[in-house]
C-alpha cells in the first residue's frame, strides 16, 4: 500500500478533535478504507505522530491499531499542517522539487513556511 500524506494528516486532525476517553477506535475517513486508514495509523505510530498499540493480525495484510491520541511531535505538526493554504503551499513544493513526500520533509517545509509568516508579521 502506498503512503498517503494526506490521510495521516486527515487522521492527526480527527485525533486532535476527538475527545478525551475515546476507546481508541482509529477514526474514519470519508473516502478511505478501514485498511487504508489502519496502515496509516500504524505509520503514524512508528513516526511517533500518535499514541495508541498494534494487535497481532493473525493472517492479515494489515495490522489492527488504536490509537490514544496524538505525541507532541504530532501536535506540533498538525498545528503547522492545520491551515489548509499552508499545507496545500507545502506538499506541492515538496512534489515539484522531487523532494520524496515524507513527514519529515514536508514537516520541514511547514515549518520554513512557518518561519517566514512569523518573519512577514514582525517585519
Amino acid at each position: 500500500m502506498k503512503r498517503d500524506i494526506d490521510l495521516v494528516r486527515k487522521i492527526a486532525l480527527a485525533l486532535e478533535a476527538r475527545s478525551t476517553g475515546s476507546d481508541g477506535a482509529v477514526p474514519q475517513i470519508d473516502g478511505y478504507t478501514p485498511d487504508q486508514i489502519s496502515y496509516h495509523a500504524h505509520l503514524m505510530l512508528q513516526a511517533r505522530l500518535a499514541t495508541g498499540e498494534v494487535s497481532s493480525t493473525l493472517g492479515g495484510d494489515v495490522p489492527e491499531v488504536t490509537l490514544t491520541g496524538l505525541t507532541w511531535v504530532g501536535h506540533d505538526f498538525i498545528e503547522k499542517a492545520r491551515n489548509e493554504t499552508r499545507w496545500k503551499k507545502a506538499v506541492a513544493f515538496v512534489q515539484e522539487k522531487e523532494l520524496g513526500l515524507t513527514v519529515a520533509t514536508v514537516n520541514d517545509v511547514l515549518t520554513a513556511l512557518v518561519k517566514k509568516e512569523t518573519a512577514s508579521l514582525l517585519g
